[in-house]
């Protein structure tokens, strides 16, 4: 199954969205980039739905816009104008030719779910490969009102309970894709939010 990344050439700050082909095509968030509907394009004609894997602006702000273009159904934990069907966890959800669990994993957002399949990890923002802070295994930041630290460690522990050894593609909201033991990145992402620093200290 072939996975693309159509915001990656984004001149805007935007999240990772990614488009899986396949049997069923569809994209894993939207992102903010002007334009992702044009890119979708470029690879296929119909998108069957949007996996939405938490609701802040970068992963949101085209979201109706994608809906609209292509009539897909939108797939979200959290109450949205656009979405057609309410995500729980332990759903399953099929993302381009891959059946995927929804885990929630709430602490960097309280609507956040993660989806986690038999090759692929698509992690939002709660986990990802590399970004400003760490270049191998980070999380998402908790910093901000109603985000929580000690939650964010809770859902990385679930999400590695719930990791098939089988998993070696990571999606993440953020930082570049990564290819191989998908395992210890979370598991590296997990001891250094247990650590409780601050991911950005102040400079």
């Amino acid at each position: 199954m072939d996975v693309v990344n159509v915001t990656a050439d984004a001149d805007v700050f935007t999240c990772n969205a990614y488009l899986a082909l396949g049997e069923e095509p569809t994209l894993v968030d939207a992102g903010a980039m002007e334009g992702v509907v044009d890119v979708v394009r470029e690879y296929t004609d119909t998108l069957s739905k949007v996996v939405v894997t938490h609701q802040h602006e970068d992963h949101v702000e085209q979201l109706e816009t994608v809906v609209d273009a292509f009539d897909a159904d939108c797939y979200a934990y959290a109450d949205h104008p656009a979405r057609t069907h309410e995500l729980a966890d332990g759903d399953t959800v099929r993302i381009g030719d891959e059946t995927c669990d929804v885990v929630y994993t709430p602490g960097h957002g309280d609507d956040h779910v993660s989806f986690v399949g038999d090759r692929s990890l698509y992690s939002g923002d709660v986990v990802v490969h590399d970004d400003g802070a760490f270049d191998y295994g980070s999380f998402g930041r908790t910093d901000y009102p109603g985000m929580s630290r000690e939650q964010l460690i809770e859902s990385i522990e679930e999400l590695l309970d719930r990791l098939p050894a089988s998993v070696e593609h990571m999606y993440a909201g953020h930082g570049g894709e990564f290819h191989g033991d998908v395992r210890d990145v979370v598991e590296t992402a997990l001891t250094r939010a247990e650590k409780r620093e601050p991911k950005y200290p102040a400079e």
